[in-house]
Formats: structure tokens, sequence, C-alpha cells
């Protein structure tokens, strides 16, 4: 173990973490990377302990004691912030010329690396240190790609979630949505109120201007819908030219009425559609959720629709609602 005589720069090409110690204790000189570490601070003529505290062995009280004999496992620390660890070695020089001392991070080499901005140059050729970094580096770059392919995966599955939620020519909900929607208030959601709706004259439109007019209509009919309920109201598509709106929150016919009177004078005024005017109006069948001991979805459609076409059948354009059906029914 005795008998090194390298000098400064063939120590440092060797071993960039070495510290070479006088017959003092005193750094002769100190390898590129521990001088990139330690900063600012000139090392070269510093007592050893002044810069590093020694966590082992325990009793090294002196550094010049690492000149009298092999210590195979110390452990120092930078006594300046950030106080980074190394563990090493120290092996006397002869003649009592002192001790060199051969450092690494050790497991904490990653943590060294990304702290100190050091690269595989501050690394000797044969450093062990070399593989884990790259293998951690390997290890990142996996763990970053598997993280970006489940955001990608979980945004095609959201968007697909989405899709199957959506009418491809409105942009509404679809009657999946809807009905999953109206089963959720069922089961015990909020007091709401229903509209069903449905376009008249829709047919003329289509055998007059053609199905593209139609599906102009269409768009239009649902950006109306939109505009004139609240945001937190579902609007969807559920048939050709049929519409449903579920307004939670809402368990009075006043409110109800008025948010159907202002859809009906809406779509009163006519569609253009390549400078022609297309023309239909809404007849709509409203319920409440609190007209019901136990509100059911089908039950509830089912009512809606039968008011939608009581509607019809009173001249269109219009709203009926339960308790109107029922004066109806009673005069």
């Amino acid at each position: 173990m005795a008998g090194l005589r390298l000098d400064p720069a063939a120590l440092d090409a060797l071993m960039p973490m070495h510290l070479q110690l006088d017959g003092t204790g005193r750094i002769a000189s100190a390898g590129s990377t521990i001088a990139k570490i330690s900063g600012d601070r000139a090392l070269v003529g510093e007592p050893l302990f002044d810069i590093f505290a020694v966590q082992r062995p325990r009793g090294l009280r002196a550094a010049h004691a690492l000149a009298e004999a092999p210590v195979p496992r110390l452990r120092l620390s930078l006594r300046s912030p950030p106080g980074t660890g190394f563990k090493g070695l120290a092996v006397p020089l002869d003649g009592g010329r002192g001790a060199l001392v051969n450092l690494s991070f050790g497991i904490s080499v990653a943590e060294a690396v990304q702290r100190h901005g050091l690269t595989d140059r501050d690394f000797a050729p044969t450093d062990l240190a070399i593989e884990m970094l790259y293998l951690t580096e390997a290890k990142t770059a996996v763990q970053d790609e598997l993280r970006s392919l489940n955001r990608r995966l979980q945004g095609a599955r959201l968007a697909a979630e989405e899709q199957a939620l959506t009418d491809t020519l409105t942009g509404l909900r679809n009657r999946r949505a809807m009905d999953s929607a109206l089963e959720h208030l069922c089961r015990g959601g909020p007091r709401f109120a229903l509209m069903q709706i449905d376009l008249d004259h829709f047919k003329q439109v289509n055998d007059s201007h053609g199905h593209a007019a139609g599906d102009a209509v269409l768009e239009a009919v649902g950006r109306i819908l939109i505009e004139e309920t609240r945001q937190g109201d579902m609007v969807a598509r559920v048939g050709g030219d049929e519409f449903v709106v579920i307004m939670p929150g809402i368990g009075e016919c006043q409110p109800l009425r008025r948010i159907a009177e202002r859809l009906i004078e809406r779509l009163d005024a006519p569609i253009w559609y390549r400078d022609v005017p297309c023309r239909v109006t809404a007849s709509i069948g409203a319920i409440l959720s609190t007209q019901y001991d136990t509100p059911e979805p089908d039950r509830m459609l089912r009512d809606a629709d039968m008011l939608l076409y009581e509607a019809k059948h009173a001249g269109r354009a219009r709203i009926m609602t339960l308790d109107l059906s029922r004066q109806r029914a009673a005069g």
C-alpha cells in the first residue's frame, strides 16, 4: 500500500475525487471534482478537519493519524452547506509523507450529481458511479416515458368516455348521458325539472331544403338550448329532432315555465341556412320530480312524452306541464 509517488496531475487523472495529505494532516492536493464541490474555498494548505467533519472512524481525532495506518472505512462530510457526505479509503504514503484519501459519494451519487451539477467528466472512467448514473438516467427516462404514456392513455380514455356521451352532430349530451344523469337524480339527488322537446315542422325543412339544412337547424337549436339554460343544466339530443333538458334544483312550475317560454320564443325565429330561412317551432312537455312520491326515470320520461304530444295536439309551439294536463283532463 506504500510507495505511491504520483504527482497531483496524475492523481487527478486517475482519481478526480482524491485528497493528498501531508504529514501534518493538511491538504497537499485535491482532485478536480472535490475542488468543484467545495466551491470558491481553496483547499490546498487547509487542515483536513477544518474542511471535513469525520463520522467514521469515531476515534479519529487528528488528520495526521491517517498517515500511520490504512483506514478502509472512512466517512467524511463537508462542514459547509450543503454538507455533502463521502465515503472513502485512506492509504498512508511511504516515509511518513502523509496519506492519500480516495473519496466517493456511495449510494448518494445521483443526489450529489444533481446538487453540484456534475457530469461524467467529474468521475474516473473506471468509477462504478458512472454505471450507476447511467442506470439512474435510464430508469428516470423509462419512468418519464411511462408517466407520459399513462397521461396519454388517461387522456385517450377520458376522450373516449366523453365521445361515448356526446352527440356527434350538435355536441350536446346523448341519450346514454341523459339516462345516466336521470338515474342518478332519481336515486336521491336534488329535486329537478325535466323538459322533453320536439321540433315542429322539422320534416318540412328536410323535405324542402335537404338534410344538410336539417343538420344546420339541429346544430342551431342545440346552441339556443345551451344559451337559454343554466350552466349546471343538462341538454341532450335523444333522437332525430328530440331533445331533453334536465334542470337540477327546480321544483316549481313557475321557473320551469319561464325557461320553456324563452326557448319557445327563441325557436320561433327563423334559422338561416345559405340565405334560406328555415322555420321550426318547439313543443314541450315538462314535469317536476317533486310531483312524484318516488321519481322513476322511465315514468318521468313517459309522462313528459305524453305532455309533449298534448302540446302538439293543442296547436304546437307551447308547453304542457303535469299540473295543466290534470286541469285539462278535469275540464
